[in-house]
């Protein structure tokens, strides 16, 4: 499945997913059967522990799922991996030294410097063999452009072998800026623009988030193929405050 959706990725097929930061493995079940392509598990942002994490993944199975990891340190990075997501998107990747280190703690010698242990990525053991030798092709490393620092080095970035795929993350980069809440400032849109001119040339998969479904329609326009639409809190509440509001106005009818 994980070696699929990074084979998907790579094709540029629009992949739709959402990002979920409830620590609740009932939520990515509940999403799993409404046809999203991918799950992203929000461990910057989200309260979660790696064993949180690894329960939202068994609650997805088999639907595949990007961790947010919340940083770039190779710690982080092999503990979430040997959780046994499809891959990985790490957080304000900003020079290419530092996408070249998270490459190399994604990927098992000889490729890389990826530590070796047994978790559920591995089968808890059974599968540890079939996993080592298939990990490397199977594991998707998505890096964010989410700084103008990132902006400014997107062309070093990118040009770093086993990037799988960069995602912009426009809110960050905005507030990178000065520009904090302004998506739409031209600026703003010069500097999306860049890392989207930059990754076409250079046939890498962009990927990125919107919170509502006019906030990605212009992404989809320009090619984005990984899509992030929607937060599950905010879907929660929006329904919710929409339900409550609509039988607030509801007559008396006795």
């Amino acid at each position: 499945m994980n070696a699929d959706f990074r084979r998907r990725l790579l094709a540029g097929e629009r992949l739709v997913g959402t990002l979920l930061t409830l620590p609740d493995p009932a939520v990515p079940e509940l999403m799993r059967h409404l046809g999203y392509d991918w799950l992203f598990i929000d461990c910057e942002h989200g309260p979660f522990e790696a064993q949180q994490a690894q329960a939202m993944l068994q609650g997805a199975h088999p639907l595949p799922c990007l961790v947010r990891v919340p940083s770039s340190d190779p710690v982080w990075l092999k503990k979430m991996l040997d959780i046994g997501p499809a891959g990985v998107i790490v957080p304000q990747v900003n020079s290419p030294q530092q996408a070249a280190a998270v490459v190399a703690a994604c990927r098992y010698p000889p490729r890389g410097e990826r530590g070796i242990g047994v978790g559920r990525a591995h089968g808890f053991g059974p599968g540890f063999q079939d996993y080592l030798r298939n990990a490397n092709e199977a594991v998707s490393v998505v890096v964010q452009a989410e700084h103008i620092e990132a902006v400014r080095n997107i062309e070093a970035i990118a040009d770093v072998p086993g990037i799988d795929c960069i995602l912009v993350g426009p809110n960050d980069l905005a507030a990178s800026m000065g520009r904090i809440g302004e998506l739409d400032h031209p600026d703003v849109k010069a500097a999306i623009a860049r890392v989207r001119d930059c990754c076409r040339a250079r046939g890498i998969p962009l990927g990125c988030f919107g919170v509502t479904r006019e906030a990605i329609r212009e992404f989809i326009d320009q090619g984005f193929c990984l899509i992030t639409v929607g937060v599950d809190v905010l879907y929660l509440g929006q329904a919710a405050g929409e339900m409550l509001a609509a039988v607030r106005e509801m007559g008396d009818g006795r």
